[in-house]
């Protein structure tokens, strides 16, 4: 069996697809990943043994380049111009494969099906959090210029209008393009894409789906890749010169408001008399003063470090969430964008840590949160609840991925 594995985001998107791609190939399958040609993913791709097919362009430098034009967006133009690309560069990836499973960007994943139609290969829709996917429990993800209306509290109303809403975003794009290529229009793009059945790549404890029949959805778990790769020298001699640190990290947010939350939350952890370890990542955090209390590190094996901080400070991913939960670590979640605020919300709700009020944390809710993440009732918690997050979900889709290669019904549980 030959599979494809198409994204087009952050780490966050990237490496669940190469903790899944490096499980198919334990079943003899022959997998190649579709993904941004930065250097992290492809070095990413190599530790998890997994063929870089590169996508359209490195999604650091598209990513840049958004946040330079931010007011002069043109949403259905942009998403037009991705789709197009993507779709010549997962054609290509998928020469000769048997099945595509696809997640990230949605004109990225629209692309990707396009291609399997066009193709006549499989097709797999993944999310890697419930919130992108309809249901009655929670409201859709709001796109520029286009809110939810005023009053309206009816998730059952909102889901149907997001249909309008992403029809009037990329609908076009998607129409004109399948047309270019002799395949038929339709008339909702947000459930072609999305299919009847898709497959939710998050662990059922820390955020499991609701019955709901807007949707069925297969829960496979989360997507792990196991890192083998030792602490850096550095960082394990900080470790054991003092008491657990509190880790803060953004991750892939390379915006303003992360450098100042990691210069807020330095100033926040001392003040509780705490160390810090300061995750560099896409925002470039520094430390703000010579003093010993304090390291920085870049790229770090998060499933060797997380249990031996005393926190986690860090912008609500998907992946961060579940490697902190895991390994037991009280967590404070400063949301940003997309999915972020759901986790945020996941993490306080399981009493594992606090959720910060907005994007922009002050010296006074930090130190708030950091208080509520360090009592010693949230350990308790957190290392309960650590023991029941399972580490299958990459085996058990691999292993569906195996039944649709026999021919299997592409989303059979």
């Amino acid at each position: 069996m030959r599979v494809l594995l198409s994204t087009y985001g952050s780490r966050g998107d990237v490496e669940p697809m190469a903790g899944l791609g490096a499980q198919l190939q334990t079943l003899g399958a022959e997998v190649r990943v579709c993904a941004p040609p930065d250097q992290e993913f492809a070095t990413l791709l190599a530790r998890a043994g997994v063929t870089l097919a590169p996508a359209f362009s490195s999604v650091r430098e598209w990513v840049t380049k958004a946040l330079e034009n931010r007011e002069k967006v043109d949403l259905p133009r942009r998403a037009a111009e991705i789709l197009v690309a993507q779709f010549d560069a997962i054609g290509a990836a998928a020469e000769g494969c048997d099945v595509i499973v696809a997640t990230g960007l949605f004109p990225s994943t629209a692309a990707a099906r396009s291609v399997a139609e066009h193709r006549g290969i499989r097709y797999v829709y993944a999310a890697y959090c419930p919130f992108f996917l309809p249901s009655q429990h929670h409201r859709p993800h709001v796109y520029p210029g286009h809110p939810h209306p005023p009053g309206v509290t009816d998730n059952r109303v909102l889901w149907d209008r997001d249909v309008q809403t992403m029809n009037a975003l990329f609908g076009a794009a998607f129409n004109g393009h399948r047309s270019s290529i002799g395949l038929p229009p339709v008339d909702n793009v947000r459930d072609h894409v999305f299919t009847d059945r898709p497959w939710l790549a998050s662990d059922p404890v820390l955020s499991p789906w609701l019955p709901t029949d807007l949707r069925d959805v297969v829960q496979t778990g989360a997507w792990i890749l196991p890192d083998e790769r030792p602490l850096p020298a550095g960082l394990a001699a900080f470790l054991e010169a003092g008491t657990p640190p509190v880790y803060v990290g953004f991750g892939s947010m390379p915006m303003q408001a992360a450098r100042d939350a990691g210069r807020v939350a330095i100033e926040a952890i001392r003040a509780q008399g705490r160390r810090a370890l300061i995750l560099q990542g896409w925002a470039d955090l520094a430390l703000i003063d010579d003093r010993d209390d304090c390291f920085a590190v870049g790229d770090v094996n998060q499933q060797a470090l997380f249990g031996r901080v005393a926190a986690v400070v860090h912008h609500g991913g998907a992946g961060t969430t579940t490697a902190a939960t895991r390994a037991g670590a009280p967590q404070v979640v400063v949301p940003q964008i997309a999915d972020q605020p759901y986790w945020a919300g996941r993490v306080a709700g399981l009493g594992i840590g606090a959720a910060h009020d907005g994007p922009m944390p002050t010296f006074e809710s930090l130190s708030a949160a950091l208080r509520t993440a360090l009592a010693p009732g949230t350990r308790a918690r957190a290392a309960a609840l650590a023991g029941t997050i399972r580490s299958d979900g990459a085996a058990v889709a691999a292993a569906l991925l195996d039944t649709i290669g026999r021919g299997g019904p592409p989303s059979s549980a």
